[in-house]
Parts: structure tokens; sequence; C-alpha cells
């Protein structure tokens, strides 16, 4: 349990003291599962009081105060950018080369240096991840190997262009609190699969050009999703050309005003379940949001379309 990045208030040093200054709970957490370790604290009324924590006590510093870690593996040979931040926000970023014992201060490769493994920590002070990748051509692969803050609220253009990008893990996303997807996996053409399983999209208000040029997905399963208040949908799956299987089934598009080429070009298209009801209430014609499908998709989208009362 890595301590050290983070900055406190007033209200939680007197939770934190107890945490560090307590060998046995740090060992707890550093050997077993975090909800086993939970779960183990909650039950045993002596290591209560050892500890002089709540549980719940624990999981709100955990969920507000801990940090984000990610585990980037680079293109081998490339000269790039591997991630971006804005120049106030650098402190707030620790990077390590191949292992955890020295921090480099620099977010780029240069050409044929010997990094294997990428390990970036991102304190909770950063609360946009707004194009984080943004065109960082050089990663093959990303993967959230801890993410339990809900405090992220922009997720635009996060993976932008990363053209190199085979693997993405988004199993243990928090997205509560995003209002911004927009252009969130544009031009990552290499990307083949992609989880949402995790994602709560209740907030969030744009997904335009969410998946643009995603062009080697070939199955995309969104009916978790929740677009109650999504206003911009405007070329979310546009060419995405091996696109074979999409489901957006319980997608609410009562709010938004513009749905154009949303399904442009997909080409591979066969299997796509839309809502029973395909409501734009700014759209005059259903076509100019599939050119290029199949006929049988576009009517679909169509038959959908005219459902609307």
């Amino acid at each position: 349990m890595n301590f050290s990045k983070v900055t406190y208030t007033e209200q939680s040093k007197d939770l934190i003291k107890n945490i560090k200054n307590n060998f046995f709970i740090i060992k707890l957490f550093d050997n077993v599962p975090r909800n086993k370790a939970l779960d183990i604290i909650r039950y045993n009324k002596n290591m209560k009081e050892i500890i002089k924590i709540s549980i719940n006590d624990y999981k709100e510093y955990s969920e507000k105060y801990s940090s984000i870690e990610i585990e980037i593996i680079p293109v081998k040979n490339m000269y790039g950018m591997f991630i971006n931040y804005n120049k106030e926000d650098e402190k707030y970023y620790h990077i390590y080369f191949n292992n955890n014992t020295e921090e480099i201060n620099r977010n780029y490769l240069n050409e044929n240096e010997q990094v294997e493994k990428i390990k970036v920590i991102i304190d909770h002070q950063v609360e946009s991840f707004h194009y984080l990748f943004h065109y960082c051509k050089c990663v093959e692969s990303i993967n959230f190997t801890k993410f339990c803050r809900n405090n992220i609220n922009n997720m635009g253009g996060m993976f932008n262009e990363c053209s190199s990008l085979k693997a993405v893990n988004l199993s243990n996303f928090k997205t509560n609190n995003v209002i911004l997807m927009d252009y969130m996996f544009r031009g990552c053409s290499l990307l083949k699969e992609l989880n949402f399983s995790s994602f709560n999209t209740e907030n969030v208000i744009n997904m335009g050009f969410m998946f643009w040029r995603c062009s080697s997905l070939k199955e995309l399963n969104l009916s978790n999703f929740n677009t109650n208040n999504v206003n911009f949908m405007h070329g979310m799956f546009n060419r995405c050309l091996s696109l074979e299987k999409l489901n957006i089934s319980n997608f609410n598009t009562a709010q938004v005003t513009d749905i154009g080429f949303m399904f442009n070009e997909c080409s591979s298209l066969k299997v796509l379940n839309v809502p029973p009801k395909f409501d734009i209430n700014s759209l005059r014609d259903a076509s100019s949001i599939c050119s290029g499908c199949s006929d049988e998709i576009e009517k679909i989208i169509i038959d959908a379309f005219n459902k609307v009362d």
C-alpha cells in the first residue's frame, strides 16, 4: 500500500495516521485482495479495535484518495509519447520503466530504448483523463491495474488515435461521474475487442465519434449503456469497417440532437440490436445515419425510426 504519493486533507489525517502506523493492516492489504481484507476487518472485532478505524472510513478513504495505476506496454523501438498530461499536473504523475524503484521524469520514449513495461501512478488530484493517451502511437497495450476512484469526470479523446493499440483493459473502470466520452477510441484501428461491462454512463452527455475508425472491431455490446442524458452521437460508429455485431438495444435517444453518420460505412454490420423506438427528434431522414450499410441494416434502422410517435 503506497501512501507516499498522496496529499491528505485535515479531516483525513487521523485516519491516515492510524493506517500508516499500523503494521498489521499494511501487511494485510499487501498480501490479500482488497475486498477480502475488508471482509476480514469487518467481521473481526479484535482487529477493528486494534486498527481503530471503521470499515466505512476505510472505504471512503480508499475511493477518494487512492492512486490509479496503469501498466503500459510500448511498441519496441518506436519514438513517441506514451502518456499525456498538463504541465501543471505533471507532479501528480509518477512513472517507472521496467521496475518500481526509480521514478522517471518524462512521458516519452526514445527510439531503440529498452523499455518493455511502463508503470504510471496517478494521484487523486487528477480529475480529468481528457486526451490522456492522445496520439500515443507507441503504445501497444494499456492495463488499468488499479482504478477505485470515482472522481474522474472527463474521458473525451482518452485513447484518441492510438493507432498501435491492440489491447486495453477496461474491466475495473469507474465512470460514475464521467460527462464526456467523445472521441474516446477514435482511430484505434488495431483494437479487435472492448469490454464495457463495468461502465456506468448515466451522466455522459457526449458520445460523438466515440468509435470512429475503429476499423478492426468486430463486435460491440453496449446494452448496459445508459444514454438518458446523451445529446450528441454524431459519427459514433462511423467507419467501423469490420463491425459485424452491435447491440445498442437499451439506448435512449430522446435527448439526442445530432445523430448524423452514426453508422456511416459500417459495411460489415450483420446484426444490429436497436431500441424499440429510435427517437431522434431532430432527424428528418433516417437514411443519413446509415450510409454505406447493407440494405438489411438500413431497413432495421429506418423501421425503428418510423415507429416513433
